[in-house]
């Protein structure tokens, strides 16, 4: 098996990040935890661990961070690093496709570095086998040739904390998640936590941006604070370009999400489609998850990690045994009355 350059293994950490998500990373978000707006009860036991691993001066335990996309699992996992005085290395879980690329990795960590794999239910069976030894006992043992002429290699590692982030909790094997020692689940933000998230970021971009407008981009931006950034770009755009001062008032925002598709609440066209999907062709469910990705002709992943949950979150679907389905207010919003449920008739 030939061995990856370092070029090729630079490709495998680091070309996940579109150019937005660069922008993003280093512009926007966070750097220190007294920085982090949002998930209270989370970052306060957060704190309680670090301190207490700075204080014996160890590595931090293996953590384990799950949640929706946007919610700040990468974020958490660099401010770890900072608070931590270590260096981070990222790659994703579909990023490491042989056992050579995470020895690679592994054994180009230095004391105390984290680790971050994102996406760590995609890893393969073969490559998460090598983690056990490695997240357990800081070795990894590595079979060469087979047969009479297999020897093992062993490579002892220095401690390292790995950090994983999945949005599919569920899909991770039990022996994997029990080797990790902390556990935290973000949830979906609140509009006030939004509203201050923008305001920060609005002020990093040197934008204008009134409470009102603040306001009026969070309630939109679906619990994310990956997705109010992004609409608040969006917005300064329109700003930019519709204004003359550029200046980011409620009028503005709302003006410049209107011509997105966005709604109040948040939903767009994705979103619509699904409930109108749902509620005209499968009479408001239930409808199984394969045959709605097919009608809408989309990645059955993309509905489940990111259209649905938030749509579950407020209550506008469900997912029963037999399928998903709408809600009574799914159907309010979107105008479109449920068909009535056939029922069974008596048995005398």
């Amino acid at each position: 098996m030939r061995a990856r350059t370092m070029e090729e293994r630079k490709v495998i950490l680091f070309n996940q990040e579109t150019e937005e998500d660069r922008v993003y990373s280093l512009s926007l978000r966070p750097a220190q935890l007294n920085e982090f707006v949002g998930q209270s009860e989370l970052m306060a036991n957060l704190q309680v661990s670090l301190q207490a691993a700075k204080g014996r001066h160890e590595c931090l335990e293996h953590i384990l961070f799950s949640g929706p996309p946007g919610l700040g699992k990468t974020t958490l996992a660099n401010i770890v690093a900072h608070e931590m005085g270590a260096r981070i290395t990222i790659t994703s879980g579909p990023a490491i496709e042989r056992a050579g690329d995470l020895i690679g990795i592994l054994t180009n960590l230095g004391e105390g570095d984290i680790f971050f794999i994102d996406e760590i239910h995609r890893l393969s069976k073969v490559v998460e086998e090598f983690l056990y030894p490695a997240m357990e006992s800081f070795k990894i043992d590595f079979v060469v040739d087979k047969g009479p002429y297999a020897k093992t290699i062993n490579f002892n590692l220095k401690p390292f904390t790995l950090i994983g982030a999945t949005t599919r909790s569920g899909l991770l094997a039990a022996p994997l998640r029990e080797r990790f020692g902390i556990f935290h689940h973000l949830d979906f933000y609140n509009a006030q936590e939004l509203s201050q998230i923008v305001a920060n970021s609005a002020r990093k971009l040197n934008v204008e941006l009134d409470a009102q407008a603040a306001f009026e981009i969070a309630r939109r931006a679906r619990g994310t604070p990956r997705i109010a950034n992004r609409l608040l770009r969006r917005v300064r755009d329109y700003a930019q370009v519709k204004t003359k001062t550029g200046n980011i008032t409620a009028t503005v925002a709302d003006e410049a999400l209107r011509t997105l598709a966005i709604d109040e609440i948040g939903l767009d066209d994705k979103d619509r489609k699904l409930l109108n999907v749902i509620a005209q062709h499968y009479k408001g469910g239930p409808v199984g998850i394969e045959t709605l990705a097919a009608t809408l002709n989309e990645e059955m992943d993309t509905i489940v990690d990111v259209i649905e949950p938030y749509l579950l979150k407020i209550g506008f679907l469900k997912r029963t045994p037999r399928g998903r389905e709408l809600t009574q207010a799914a159907s309010k919003h979107i105008k479109a009355p449920l068909a009535e449920k056939e029922t069974q008739p008596k048995l005398y």
